[in-house]
């Protein structure tokens, strides 16, 4: 049977458009289908509105120590409304971008939600039937909230976008990167922020070392952190709402409440039981390590498959697929040593092995160094504020298994010591680099 196009994509978020691209790049004929705004959560609900915010929260906090160093910082209050324009008007020209790419690459455009009837055929919502040689799944994921009482009561990370002012007060439920940035961002923007924490710690996929540090930075901030706090409901309290934890203890009253309590994935109504596609307990979508699912000629990348759940690790998948399938390019995804930043304040990253899994794997051949330091700003404006850079090494040659940095710029400090530490640095070559001085950086080629 002939095929209307050679790849169907479902799904036009980071993954789908990247697949799409690359895919007509080496001569496929491909239609995309997505219903919502292009981009999906990076763009529209993600990474970029939340970096935006972030940044807006950074000047936020250099204004305050603006103070101390002697400039005047009158009426520097920002005004929410003026904000969120230039950060959509940003947004806005993403979208252009990529309508003008997927027109110059010859790709199809189908504003219409899919569903999968067989292995090669998706049937849209408005009743048109494409087939395809191969179909690849990016739809992505969403935030959920807990099946406890009173759960509706609070939002979740997609409704903060909507926000045009910070609410007084307000209650966070969760530990995760995505608590953590929004406390850091709301406490930063003017809100009072309480966190609540149903584990003894902030993101326990980082060095304990830098969360406790982080922890820390938070309290000398004013976020009001609760460890331990597993919260079983959600009351009404005089036009705001009160949590109550799972020992019965009541808070007090808040004007708003956001639960960071995890995402899931897309695959409700994709027609993955008709393909006979698998997904595991979560319902996220089971895939090999080339992307492709238990079904011959259908793949998935992204959120919405058991991959690590970063945009970027979702655009580079989709590159290598199809560089693989349509470009005779033999290349896979690495999924070891990917480095991942959470903009907290100050932002936190890490990569490789953290010190207790370097333990757990290498026993005494490992050694660890460190170093705590309050960075120039913040010592000028005798801010609190502290940072903390950690390397994890391995063996008589002291192999760098593992980079962790807590402090202003580590977001961009890690990207370029990611990659000496994938072409196998060792704390020798570090030494023998001379430092940039005077900067936050520097610690990390001067550790004793």
């Amino acid at each position: 049977m002939s095929q209307d196009f050679d790849l169907i994509v479902i799904g036009g978020g980071s993954g789908g458009l990247a697949g799409a691209f690359r895919a007509a790049a080496h001569g496929a004929r491909v239609v995309l289908l997505e219903p919502a705004a292009l981009g999906g959560t990076c763009v529209n609900a993600g990474c970029v509105p939340k970096k935006a915010m972030w940044l807006a929260a950074e000047v936020a906090r250099k204004l305050t120590m603006a103070g101390s160093l002697g400039f005047s910082t009158d009426h520097c209050a920002l005004d929410w409304p003026t904000f969120i324009a230039h950060r959509q008007r940003y947004i806005s020209s993403i979208h252009g971008s990529y309508r003008r790419r997927l027109d110059a690459a010859g790709i199809a455009l189908l504003p219409l939600r899919a569903k999968l009837l067989d292995p090669c055929t998706v049937a849209c919502e408005d009743g048109t039937r494409l087939s395809a040689a191969r179909i690849l799944i990016a739809t992505g994921g969403h935030p959920v909230k807990p099946g406890i009482p009173g759960a509706e009561l609070g939002g979740v990370s997609d409704d903060f976008f909507q926000w045009t002012a910070p609410p007084r007060r307000l209650a966070l439920v969760g530990g995760g990167y995505v608590a953590v940035e929004l406390a850091g961002v709301l406490q930063a923007l003017g809100s009072r922020v309480e966190l609540f924490v149903r584990g003894p710690r902030l993101m326990e996929s980082f060095d304990h070392e830098l969360t406790e540090q982080l922890a820390e930075d938070y309290r000398q901030a004013g976020v009001h952190l609760h460890f331990g706090r597993a919260i079983a409901a959600v009351e009404p309290d005089d036009g705001g709402v009160c949590v109550r934890d799972a020992q019965g203890q009541a808070s007090g009253r808040f004007d708003a409440l956001l639960f960071a309590t995890g995402r899931r994935a897309n695959t409700a109504r994709l027609g993955l039981e008709a393909a006979g596609v698998a997904t595991d307990g979560h319902g996220r979508i089971q895939i090999d390590d080339g992307h492709a699912t238990n079904v011959e000629g259908v793949f998935a990348v992204g959120d919405v498959s058991t991959d690590l759940p970063l945009t970027p690790v979702a655009i580079a998948a989709a590159r290598r697929l199809m560089d693989r399938l349509y470009g005779g390019i033999d290349e896979r995804l690495d999924p070891r040593d990917i480095p991942t930043v959470v903009f907290s304040h100050p932002p936190i990253g890490r990569i490789g092995l953290t010190e207790d899994e370097a333990r757990e794997r290498h026993g005494d051949d490992v050694h660890v160094y460190r170093s705590g330091f309050r960075p120039m700003l913040h010592a000028l404006a005798e801010s609190e504020q502290r940072s903390l850079f950690k390397l994890v090494c391995v063996g008589a040659q002291r192999r760098v298994v593992g980079i962790h940095l807590l402090g202003d710029a580590a977001d961009e400090i890690l990207q370029g010591f990611a990659v000496a530490l994938k072409l196998g640095v060792t704390l020798r070559d570090l030494r023998n680099t001379v430092a940039i001085h005077p900067t936050s950086a520097e610690e990390l080629v001067l550790m004793r």
